[in-house]
């Protein structure tokens, strides 16, 4: 990741996570919102994606390295006590599996492992920050060799975790206790926490040149802002159930994915509001934006397709049918990789689709 970009991003008892990474059961009323807009006419729909390829079982999330020209992605299976779990590096092109490490045991009696879930890289520091959200914090790795470097605790059902490279700062939503956590990159102390009481902090983006972080509140319809020097942090409407979160390259505006919905809201930041709501898709999970185009692409879970919008005329443009149970997607260099928990390799291996934002 470039520190000269933004980086998008990217059990409580009453709004408890089904898996992280996947749908989630959610509370609270959806705000007003403008008319929703239908898809465009002229979208076109495709049978599959570029390419797609098995991995390993439990895949989740996914993050790109410009540094090393590598896709990360974490897979942990089962409840807990969690005994596999794995952090993959992936050939982008080949899109095979170069390495595979396991994250610490935590139990020597039932062999359970620290198990990862969210992700995001720090090119600048050369590592993997991964979420463990069944224990509660997040761990960081290294690029090169993938060794453990540090656990760091206090973060309440952990689910995603996003880098600001400038800042030298990762951000983790804490979806258990309404917090976004804040930590050095160089030190791995925390240094900063914002607490939104009876919120479900979800999905994590950052605007690199002002270090605001944004995270999307599946409890409350709203996308929580904490701002540098802010007092308290600002709370923007958005559509119903937002578990995802992207932010368009000048950092003026917001894509939510709308779970509960099934569309994605596009919020103007400054003026706090959404502008446009485009239908994508049940089970709207996951969103990205491409900075060199703007396409805006969004994994529907339930619909098994991925959805490329253009936000200026809040028109779908083209569908993707991908493997079932799309959970996250990643854009990188004109790309989108779409992990999905379809089990449909060989040894029950979910799988990497690979699409083309632009044709």
């Amino acid at each position: 990741m470039s520190s000269l970009t933004l980086r998008i991003r990217r059990l409580a008892a009453t709004a408890v996570a089904v898996a992280v990474g996947g749908t989630l059961t959610l509370t609270g009323a959806a705000h007003a919102a403008p008319a929703t807009l239908a898809a465009h006419p002229a979208a076109r729909a495709e049978a599959a994606p570029a390419a797609a390829a098995p991995l390993v079982k439990g895949l989740y999330q996914s993050a790109y390295s410009e540094r090393n020209h590598v896709l990360w992605a974490t897979a942990a299976v089962g409840r807990p006590p969690v005994t596999q779990s794995a952090l993959v590096k992936v050939d982008p092109r080949s899109m095979k599996v170069r390495a595979s490490y396991a994250p610490p045991v935590t139990d020597q009696a039932t062999g359970a492992v620290e198990a990862v879930y969210g992700i995001d890289v720090d090119d600048r520091h050369d590592t993997v920050w991964t979420t463990n959200t069944r224990d509660n914090s997040v761990a960081v790795y290294s690029q090169r060799t993938g060794k453990h470097l540090a656990t760091l605790p206090g973060v309440h059902h952990a689910r995603e975790v996003v880098i600001d490279e400038r800042h030298h700062t990762a951000w983790a939503s804490g979806f258990g206790d309404g917090t976004l956590v804040a930590f050095d990159t160089r030190t791995y102390k925390e240094k900063k926490r914002v607490t939104v009481e009876g919120a479900g902090p979800a999905g994590l983006a950052v605007n690199e040149r002002t270090g605001t972080a944004y995270a999307t509140d599946l409890n409350g319809n709203q996308i929580i802002e904490a701002a540098p020097g802010a007092k308290k942090p600002r709370l923007i409407p958005t559509g119903e159930g937002p578990i995802s979160l992207a932010l368009s390259r000048d950092g003026r505006t917001a894509y939510t994915a709308d779970q509960k919905a099934g569309t994605v809201s596009v919020v103007d930041l400054r003026k706090g509001s959404v502008v446009t709501t485009v239908p994508t898709g049940e089970g709207t999970l996951a969103v990205a934006s491409d900075p060199r185009t703007g396409t805006v692409a969004v994994a529907n879970r339930t619909a098994a397709t991925v959805s490329l919008i253009d936000p200026r005329k809040g028109t779908v443009v083209r569908t993707v049918t991908t493997g079932a149970g799309p959970n996250h997607i990643e854009i990188a260099r004109g790309t989108a990789y779409v992990v999905d928990k379809s089990g449909t390799g060989p040894q029950g291996e979910d799988q990497l689709n690979r699409i083309r934002v632009t044709r």
